[in-house]
């Protein structure tokens, strides 16, 4: 799994896109990421994939590479994409990351 940097809509060294096109470009960046997670996931359990994140994140978290505005993000482009319980559970998992 790439770390979460890359699923950040966050480019610090670009200017932000305008709002008219900031639209197209979330819808874009979500599919996108849909694309890639499930091309990374592919053949993996739910609880594979959990533990990878969870992993991924916890190590971000304590080298200092993972803000909790990256987890905003990930769960903001992730969620619509999960059921409501999953959902509920990627929210929880969130904050849990957020309080490392």
């Amino acid at each position: 799994m790439k770390d979460f940097k890359s699923y950040s809509d966050e480019q610090p060294d670009k200017k932000p896109a305008n709002n008219a096109a900031s639209g197209k470009s979330d819808v874009n960046s979500a599919v996108e990421l849909a694309k890639a997670l499930s091309k990374t996931m592919n053949g993996k359990s739910e609880t594979q994939i959990l533990h990878t994140i969870l992993a991924e994140a916890e190590r971000g978290k304590r080298e200092g590479t993972l803000t909790n505005a990256d987890l905003d993000n990930f769960y903001n482009a992730l969620s619509p994409l999960v059921d409501g319980f999953k959902r509920k559970k990627l929210k929880e998992v969130i904050m849990r990351l957020k309080s490392i």
